[in-house]
């Protein structure tokens, strides 16, 4: 499975976007992260975590835009990419969140760390189902 399959639609900001709706828009679309985009590619992301560091470091955040408080060059993985990537991907870069792109590095959506996570029950439910077909010993319990 391509990691196109397991990305979702990421929602996306710029640069010049102020820290308060960069909160307001993770709020209303109950997100943990935006990725900062210029011309349709990833040029940074800023997760909910990143603006709590931003309260807990300024006194003044009328002023702050997601330029002070993304992390740029963000960690990206290739839309072609199979679905066991990303695990490897996100622990070369620690990170939870990657864009994911295209041949031309523009943005096609975002893979997390849930995704993986729930992608890997999905696989190893079937895996278990595999097994237990299989095997002459196995008896479940009722």
């Amino acid at each position: 499975m391509p990691v196109s399959n397991l990305a979702v639609e990421a929602e996306t900001a710029n640069r010049e976007t102020a820290l308060k709706e960069l909160a307001r828009t993770m709020a209303d679309e109950e997100l943990g992260d935006l990725v900062i985009v210029e011309d349709d590619e990833p040029v940074g992301i800023v997760t909910d975590r990143d603006i709590a560091l931003a309260v807990a470091h300024h006194d003044d955040l009328t002023e702050l835009t997601a330029a002070d408080v993304m992390t740029s060059d963000p960690v990206t993985i290739h839309e072609d990419a199979t679905a066991v990537d990303p695990p490897a991907t996100m622990a070369d870069g620690a990170v939870r969140r990657i864009p994911v792109v295209d041949d031309d590095g523009k943005l096609v959506g975002i893979a997390t760390l849930d995704d993986v996570v729930a992608t890997t029950g999905e696989m190893l439910d079937d895996v278990a189902t595999v097994i237990e077909a299989q095997s002459r010993e196995y008896e479940p319990d009722d």
